[in-house]
């Protein structure tokens, strides 16, 4: 069965391996959730990048992930900010 995240949000980008999603109905926080391999983990895009959760992503792809969050982090908050249909902050 697959994972309720795969089916509930749009795909941000595809980096390798890895898929970059939101849920539309979750928290306000800017964030962003990254699917690999049938795992899962949520970063942080403010005040700075940072792991918010991981559901059994070994930790060298953790790095991996986190260096190409970082470089699209302004691309993703604008991702999100155009899907949510409103600054987080208003």
């Amino acid at each position: 069965m697959p994972h309720r995240i795969e089916n509930m949000s749009p795909i941000f980008r595809h980096e390798g391996e890895y898929t970059f999603k939101i849920f539309s109905n979750e928290e306000e926080r800017m964030h962003v959730h990254v699917l690999y391999n049938g795992q899962e983990a949520k970063y942080w895009l403010e005040p700075r990048v940072e792991l918010a959760k991981n559901s059994g992503i070994a930790e060298h792809r953790l790095n991996e992930i986190k260096k190409i969050v970082e470089k699209y982090a302004d691309n993703f908050s604008e991702q999100f900010r155009q899907h949510i249909g409103k600054r987080i902050d208003d």
